[in-house]
């Protein structure tokens, strides 16, 4: 793919692995079949100019490096009003303790703190911000069993917390964390 090319695509796949997406850039630490930038992601800055994505896809990669100045670069590629989709385990998830490679362990609200004006303003702790969180949810397995705490759980911040601060997060482990962030 030129590098013409990849400056049109408006959308970045994150540490892409094997999920390779047709519009958009995949950037991966391996050249594997269809990964159009090959980038180790502990190795910053990332070789796009500012403001340079729309949307970045962030799906199962934070876990694997130390995120605070990897979600600065996402910030600074990104366009006001950009977003970036993130999915990461949940601390509560046997994935992080099956992968050897995982560093860090999430919860709904971490991301909370990279975000502009929200109930625990710590903005003096990071030199950006995003503007806001659209989604904040958590993913449980596809059972019966987890059907009614995964329909709870869910319903609203207030839930979340609570889930997140009782038995049933203890009793009921949910899979990942999945938040959008807006620039």
């Amino acid at each position: 793919m030129s590098s013409d090319t990849v400056k049109n695509m408006r959308k970045l796949n994150l540490g892409c692995g094997n999920d390779i997406r047709s519009d958009y850039v995949n950037l991966d630490s391996k050249l594997l079949p269809g990964v159009n930038v090959v980038h180790d992601l502990e190795n910053l800055p990332l070789p796009f100019e500012n403001a340079s994505f729309e949307f970045i896809l962030c799906q199962d990669v934070l876990e694997h490096v130390e995120y605070i100045q990897l979600l600065k670069e996402l910030h600074r590629i990104l366009i006001p009003g950009g977003k970036v989709q993130i999915r990461v385990p949940h601390f509560t998830s046997v994935n992080n303790f099956r992968d050897p490679t995982h560093k860090k362990m999430f919860s709904v609200f971490l991301f909370n703190m990279f975000v502009k004006l929200t109930l625990h303003d710590r903005g003096y702790y990071f030199d950006f911000h995003f503007s806001e969180s659209i989604e904040r949810r958590i993913t449980f397995r596809d059972n019966l069993f987890y059907m009614p705490v995964k329909r709870i759980a869910n319903i609203n911040d207030w839930f979340l917390n609570f889930y997140e601060y009782s038995f049933l997060s203890r009793i009921f482990p949910a899979d990942n964390v999945l938040v959008t962030l807006v620039k």
